[in-house]
């Protein structure tokens, strides 16, 4: 075979490669998403030089029977959340708030009335979030509360006037829907990676019962629940006030 004949196969054989490895591409994409979720935890283990974090985060409570069995559960497991509570809500609970803040949990504003901060006037603003901040301050002694705002929603005025940093969330099980337990616990194990923000709600007695099984999952697979104070922390992130925040991924 002369050279040009050896330097046309060769280059037919090239052209045959790449085409293989384009139709490949789609397949180890695939199964790159769907690596299974103990193999994620490893890897993020390994890569970041201790266990996987995650944050659980609960809205719309404190309701005392939902609430309590949510925080006995949490204290058998030794796991710490965070709390996003409703101003409404806190008169007559002032006992559970405390409890929450005692065993290690994080507390933040979820308005006063559950209404959406966007479009709301200074004052407007402050009768929601503020009003709900100097009613934490007076029962725990303490300031420094986050905000979560309803639906997830803001715009600018809202973030200039929110006075902290602003956490939504990156694996919603929509647990407000049909409260189907089994459900909830597949969509967030089946969804969880190092540094998520999980949303849930501790009014509904499926999520109770979800967030524990959750918990006991994600255990299994090596990962440790911090609050959402802990998990910037672990990751050298300064919240910042007016800011938002989705996750904290390595």
């Amino acid at each position: 075979m002369d050279r040009q004949s050896r330097k046309a196969g060769w280059g037919t054989a090239l052209c045959m490669f790449l085409l293989l490895c384009w139709a490949a591409a789609p397949w180890v994409a695939a199964a790159q998403r769907l690596t299974a979720p103990e193999e994620r935890a490893e890897e993020a283990a390994s890569l970041s030089g201790g266990p996987p974090l995650i944050a659980l985060t609960f809205d719309d409570g404190p309701r005392r029977s939902t609430t309590t069995a949510l925080l006995d559960g949490l204290c058998q497991r030794g796991v710490h959340a965070t709390f996003f509570l409703i101003g409404a809500q806190l008169e007559d609970n002032e006992d559970l708030i405390r409890r929450m803040d005692a065993e290690g949990h994080q507390i933040g504003i979820h308005t006063y009335d559950h209404v959406r901060l966007t479009g709301l006037s200074k004052a407007d603003f402050d009768a929601q979030v503020a009003r709900t901040r100097q009613a934490l301050t007076g029962i725990l002694g303490h300031d420094g509360f986050l905000l979560r705002p309803p639906y997830g929603l803001t715009d600018g005025a809202a973030r200039q006037n929110a006075g902290c940093p602003i956490i939504l969330w990156s694996i919603d099980p929509e647990d407000w829907g049909d409260q189907d337990a089994a459900r909830e616990v597949e969509h967030v194990v089946s969804h969880a990676y190092d540094g998520a923000i999980i949303l849930m709600h501790d009014i509904f007695p499926a999520s109770v019962e979800a967030a524990l099984e959750i918990v006991d999952r994600l255990h299994a697979q090596g990962y440790l629940f911090v609050t959402i104070d802990e998990l910037f922390q672990a990751r050298h992130i300064q919240l910042q006030p007016g800011q938002v925040y989705r996750e904290a991924a390595p």
